[in-house]
């Protein structure tokens, strides 16, 4: 169990009286280092009338003996997400009424229960574990995120105290794995194994989540925070749109070691993340992560929920200011000038497909398509696991797994057994790159479906363009929020409402091209006025990667393409 940690472990913190605020001025941004401590909106005041951590007491001695009826508004569609518990979005409710109905009008008597796993690391143990689950209580579900996650569904609060039980005994939990948090910490998936890799970030992810994860100091963010910490060379964990990144480098003075990158995210105002210019090391890590998270907590945007991530406050001062601050204010002394980070070897960063590890074995990347696995699926790939002398599995940030500590004599077997289970350990370019987020079927948030769409889509493309196999990523979103990084893919679809051409609406995407990340990290461009429907979408994809195909030039990219040509040839 996650236990709250001493406020002893905070980062330093001003004391600065509070301000008055003179009549008929603006209230500033809600920044509490600023003197600004009045809630200036309903999340602020839930927060600071109880701490989102203090409702497992209630969901335990409460709520999971009277149901869902008993529920507090505030715990229900607020605190509760500080335990990894979202309300599930009700059945038969079209994406055409998601923002005219009462939240209590959307909710089914149901959760999504997320299960943290930071840096994606699963024992074939804590992997039964999570499969038990889902089937004895979650009507076998399981969706693997791009935030190396599993999601479950159908969850009743009568069982959220036994669900928890049984992760806590193997060492999982879904403490802050949503609300105003430190969200889960990204990982290379092969950390420890890759024999190409700079530096292994694990014990410091291991270090930030014993000390900090269920710290009240750090449970009340102004919105949700998003680390990455990869030593790989690869850059694997899409270091360039999370909140704060350490990133492997090595130094020529120090070894090896993490660049720091801070104020990236997405949404419906994408922002890349910066670098600050730090080298740290890897006994460092922690308290810079806490400082950065510090700086969050005191100086961040409160006032407006559109404006309270990271990203914007980094805007505004420009990453100089934010080091001096991080320096000055929270780690108390000046941070190495380090480099930055080096190209990454050729090919794809996805881990996809059987790699040598650095002691000889092997590990198996293989992709679930658009992540969307069950209960059964994921014991009997347990149970393929050890048959195969496997010691685990990993989650990456593409929907994908990396199965680790295969000996040779069993790949070729536990290659044909991940088949029969639909995780592809050679998957066409269609389906390798296909992301899709929870969609209409469970959120309340959702326009469209996703997954379903997703999934057919990649398999007409694979039939329709059999022989195609230039690297493409396909994302499709089911709003705005892009959970689905639809501004960073090749392709990203976001759900909207489109004419059905008899006075009503129907399901429909608006396109964005070109988006990519790496080296040269972008977000593309949108076809103006561009909407398909969902009917229509293969036949779109279709025609614009046909186009792409006939007019590239020799190694040019879809997204280089996508941003050189005319408007006309994204139609």
């Amino acid at each position: 169990m996650v236990t709250p940690a001493p406020d002893t472990d905070a980062a330093p913190r001003r004391e600065r009286p509070e301000r008055p605020v003179r009549p008929g001025k603006p209230r500033g941004e809600g920044q509490w280092a600023l003197g600004f401590h009045e809630p200036l909106n309903a999340n602020e005041r839930f927060k600071k009338d109880d701490d989102g951590l203090n409702v497992r007491a209630r969901i335990e001695n409460i709520y999971s003996h009277r149901g869902f009826a008993s529920i507090d508004a505030s715990d229900l569609r607020g605190r509760m997400r500080w335990w990894g518990l979202y309300t599930q979005r009700a059945e038969g409710i079209d994406g055409g009424r998601t923002a005219s109905m009462e939240p209590e009008e959307l909710d089914a008597p149901f959760f999504m229960l997320r299960v943290r796993i930071d840096g994606g690391r699963l024992s074939l143990e804590q992997l039964r574990t999570v499969a038990t689950i889902s089937t004895d209580f979650g009507r076998d579900t399981a969706d693997v995120t791009d935030r190396q996650n599993i999601q479950l569904h159908w969850i009743r609060i009568e069982d959220v105290p036994e669900i928890w039980r049984r992760l806590e005994a193997v060492g999982l939990s879904s403490a802050e794995a949503c609300g105003d948090t430190p969200r889960v910490i990204l990982g290379s998936p092969v950390a420890g194994i890759d024999p190409d890799e700079i530096v292994d970030g694990t014990p410091a992810i291991e270090e930030i989540v014993r000390l900090h994860v269920g710290n009240p100091a750090y449970s009340n963010l102004p919105r949700k925070f998003k680390t990455a910490i990869s030593g790989s060379p690869h850059l694997d964990v899409a270091h360039e749109v999370n909140d704060l990144s350490f990133v492997g480098v090595r130094h020529p003075e120090h070894g090896p070691g993490f660049d720091v990158w801070v104020g990236g995210g997405l949404s419906t105002n994408p922002h890349l993340a910066q670098r600050l210019g730090v080298f740290v090391s890897l006994d460092e890590v922690t308290a810079v992560w806490a400082g950065v998270v510090g700086i969050f907590r005191d100086y961040g945007y409160r006032r407006l929920r559109t404006k309270a991530r990271l990203k914007f406050l980094v805007a505004d001062w420009g990453v100089e200011k934010f080091r001096e601050i991080l320096e000055k204010e929270y780690v108390g002394h000046p941070l190495r000038d380090g480099p930055a980070p080096g190209d990454p070897p050729r090919g794809r960063r996805d881990h996809i497909g059987v790699h040598v590890q650095k002691d000889g074995r092997f590990s198996i990347g293989a992709k679930p398509t658009v992540g969307r696995m069950s209960g059964a699926a994921l014991t009997a790939l347990a149970d393929a696991v050890e048959s195969a002398g496997g010691s685990g599995i990993r989650l990456t940030v593409e929907q994908s797994l990396v199965v680790v500590g295969i000996p040779a004599e069993g790949v070729d077997a536990l290659v044909t057994t991940l088949a029969t289970l639909g995780l592809d350990t050679d998957p066409g370019t269609f389906r390798r790159g296909a992301m899709a987020c929870t969609g209409i079927e469970y959120c309340k948030l959702a326009i469209t479906e996703t997954k379903a769409n997703a999934t057919r889509l990649v398999a007409e493309l694979e039939e329709r363009l059999p022989t195609f196999s230039q690297p493409l990523t396909i994302h499709v979103n089911g709003c705005p929020n892009s959970c689905a990084r639809i501004q960073v893919a090749d392709i990203g679809l976001k759900g909207v409402l489109v004419a059905d051409g008899s006075g009503g609406d129907a399901e429909g995407f608006q396109v964005h091209l070109g988006g990519r990340l790496g080296q040269e990290a972008g977000f593309g461009r949108t076809v103006r006025g561009l909407r398909v429907a969902a009917d229509d979408l293969t036949d779109y994809v279709e025609r614009v990667v046909r186009r792409f195909d006939d007019g590239r030039c020799d190694d040019e990219t879809f997204a280089a393409w996508a941003v050189r040509v005319p408007e006309e040839e994204l139609r």
